[in-house]
């Protein structure tokens, strides 16, 4: 009897049927698109700040020190001749969060002379240095990447894969334009220890205090300045997840933490677990957040998340007040057919079973409808936003269901006020209810 009547009310009543279902979908499209986003954009925001430079900085511990305690702005190596390996660079991608590790770049710095006797701080580092890892893979690794925002004004990256690639440099734009620098151009560079004769790949513009100096491949700045195999310095780019509580007191002492609140940040990709980590592969070495660029990651994507939420928020509340509408004139044109049923002795829960049973049938289309749309938006979202797909979580599925239930209850129940009060004598003898 009762599934005669929820279908006879089906198909009499099937356009506002359909105005709730499509209803319904609307709210369960945006919310499941916003809460797969808001679940995948942690990553996906981390991926995108990844493009603007390092966020750990590696250095010897004794300089890191020093330069503590004296404020030294180069990290202590015009005090302390402290040096960390260029060959244990590779360990770098045998931690627990190797995966982790986007990309890396070794640095020196020293003072050079040109022909014209000025003075400028040549930087040492990788370009697209290849690399074999101890664990028998390999990648390319380097400043080209590290350094992707730099424009290229002149010229091309030193593509450290051709034989010539030891005698070249890159020139900032604001020492070439002093200088008179163009690509091609042959000149003598005089280090402390030695001198080379090299010739002007590119001319790059930074925007900041990096265009008043070259950029060279790290063996010519090791043989300028008799440092072979040595290294002062190793922007790493990592994929980390915003600091909470347990990050930050583990900053400040992980042997404070107890052991299962070690464990869990140990095996969480927080920055400060990934710099403990590196300090344990590379020998006397000190790693440290770029603390600016790790907070704005956090920032960011708190904000981002409230906005999602909000969205969300408010579409679920605009999906409840069309239900309410919609429910409301249906049970209005249905009010002599509800008057009978009282009229023969039906009781008040089950004509209330009989409408929350439509209308959760109705939602349940609807649901099933809007999660496959929200799967859609969610992608264009992510092709749009972030240029990547996606991930759509197993999670969103029980989420939406209980938000659009709540929503369709929430929705119906000043429908249902006015079923229980409606007087069956008054409907049936002509008056309104």
């Amino acid at each position: 009897m009762l599934f005669r009547m929820i279908r006879g009310v089906l198909f009499r009543q099937r356009g506002k049927m359909l105005l709730i279902a499509f209803t319904i979908a609307l709210g369960a499209s945006l919310a499941t698109s916003m809460i797969n986003v808001m679940l995948d954009v942690g990553d996906k925001v981390s991926q995108e700040l990844k493009t603007y430079g390092a966020n750990i900085v590696v250095r010897p511990r004794d300089s890191s020190l020093l330069s503590d305690i004296y404020a030294v702005e180069d990290g202590g190596q015009e005090i302390a001749n402290a040096w960390l390996r260029e060959d244990e660079l590779g360990k770098l991608k045998t931690i627990f969060w190797a995966f982790n590790i986007v990309d890396f770049a070794p640095f020196n710095e020293a003072a050079v002379t040109l022909p014209d006797g000025s003075a400028v701080k040549a930087v040492g580092t990788w370009f697209n240095h290849h690399l074999d890892l101890p664990t028998g893979e390999s990648l390319d690794a380097g400043v080209a990447s590290l350094r992707s925002w730099w424009d290229i004004a002149e010229g091309a990256w030193i593509d450290e894969q051709s034989e010539s690639a030891q005698e070249q440099i890159m020139a900032g734009l604001a020492l070439a334009e002093r200088a008179g620098l163009h690509v091609g151009d042959r000149l003598k560079l005089t280090g402390r220890s030695a001198e080379k004769t090299v010739t002007v790949a590119g001319i790059y513009d930074a925007g900041g205090a990096e265009d008043e100096q070259i950029y060279a491949p790290l063996d010519l700045v090791q043989y300028l300045t008799d440092t072979d195999g040595k290294v002062a310095s190793i922007e790493v780019s990592a994929l980390t997840t915003p600091d909470n509580d347990l990050a930050r007191r583990a900053a400040q002492n992980p042997k404070a933490l107890s052991s299962k609140d070690y464990e869990t940040w140990y095996c969480t990709a927080y920055v400060s677990a990934v710099c403990y980590q590196i300090t344990e592969v590379i020998t006397g070495s000190v790693a440290s957040a770029v603390r600016q660029l790790a907070e704005s990651e956090g920032t960011i994507l708190d904000k981002t998340q409230l906005l999602m939420i909000l969205i969300t928020a408010l579409s679920l509340i605009g999906s409840a007040l069309g239900i309410s509408n919609l429910v409301t004139a249906s049970v209005m044109e249905r009010a002599q057919e509800i008057g009978l049923l009282k009229a023969i002795g039906a009781h008040d829960r089950a004509i209330t079973r009989v409408f929350m049973t439509e209308i959760l049938i109705t939602a349940l289309a609807g649901m099933v409808i809007g999660y496959f749309a929200g799967f859609g938006f969610a992608q264009l979202i992510g092709q749009s936003v972030f240029g990547s797909a996606i991930e759509m979580k197993g999670l969103v599925i029980p989420i939406v269901a209980v938000l659009i239930t709540l929503v369709t209850v929430a929705g119906s129940m000043p429908a249902i006020r006015m079923v229980l009060r409606l007087d069956p004598a008054e409907v049936l003898h002509g008056s309104k209810a």
